[in-house]
């Protein structure tokens, strides 16, 4: 018995003591699965492609292009003074990281359910894996961007960047932390209510028009002063704005809203994270 006793093993499994268990020791443990998660995302994504991973481009691109034609030209919407096709991509490129993250982040349990009920390991280390290898591809996606930025200035167009660029780390993360919180409940959801997967398709298209991807908050507040506060209450509205202004000085925002979307992305993170623990010790029953 004392043999037995003495035994010493790399992994104990444990009954969750507290939803704000993160199990941080376990997920440390299993960084090399993190790690092989973002290879398999990231090369599933453009394997048996002819264009590989050119389509990192090619889909802020053309739709750059589109939104330059119809919501620029044909529609004339104000793009702060700013030369159209830079506005719409600056909006593009951070609005595609948030929705990919909560997208993706929010089928978790769902895709992910043959392979949860069959070994143990950190379950939150999917949407973590999820949300870094949607950096790849943004990382990829502000290369295009840069480079457009970097043509304008040459041309002599009216851009400033200023020294707001120093804040895009903290908006990367509050990007990331805002669709991986709005992932987690919404995936945590799904496990009992799959009308959601069907929501979150078309309501991330309606959120987007009600953030300034395809036009600036100084717009809004001149033509619907009495309904702007529903786009400038939008967590993304003054992510997107103060990445417009670092980037290219036009943007309007404050540092008070600016802490306001901060508080809001840690309390939305919080609650993902408190339903996410909660729902993974009992949705393989319900899925």
């Amino acid at each position: 018995m004392s043999k037995l006793t003495d035994e010493k093993w790399d992994i104990e499994l444990s009954p969750q003591s507290s939803p704000f268990d993160l199990k941080l020791n376990d997920m440390w443990h299993y960084r090399d699965l993190l790690v092989l998660l973002v290879r398999r995302d990231f090369v599933s994504f453009y394997k048996q492609t002819i264009l590989g991973p050119l389509w990192f481009f090619v889909q802020p691109l053309f739709t750059t292009i589109i939104y330059t034609f119809v919501f620029g030209s044909l529609a004339d919407i104000s793009a702060d003074n700013l030369p159209k096709p830079l506005f719409y991509l600056a909006g593009i490129t951070a609005w595609n990281y948030f929705a990919d993250c909560l997208t993706k982040t929010s089928t978790v349990f769902t895709v992910n359910a043959g392979l949860f009920g069959k070994v143990y390991f950190p379950r939150l280390i999917v949407p973590l894996s999820i949300v870094v290898s949607n950096l790849l591809r943004f990382g990829v996606q502000m290369i295009l961007f840069l480079l457009i930025m970097f043509i304008y200035v040459f041309k002599g167009s009216n851009i400033h960047p200023n020294a707001f660029l120093l804040i895009f780390p903290l908006l990367l993360i509050l990007m990331a932390m805002l669709g991986l919180g709005l992932g987690m409940i919404i995936s945590a959801m799904t496990t009992k209510y799959r009308d959601l997967s069907f929501l979150v398709a078309f309501g991330i298209q309606l959120m987007m028009y009600l953030t300034t991807v395809i036009y600036p908050l100084s717009a809004v507040k001149q033509k619907f002063p009495h309904y702007a506060w529903i786009v400038e209450y939008n967590p993304m509205t003054s992510i997107i704005e103060a990445f417009r202004y670092g980037f290219l000085g036009q943007g309007t925002f404050t540092m008070l809203s600016l802490g306001i979307t901060t508080l809001v992305t840690f309390i939305i993170l919080l609650v993902g994270i408190l339903i996410f623990n909660r729902v993974e010790r009992t949705f393989i029953d319900t899925v």
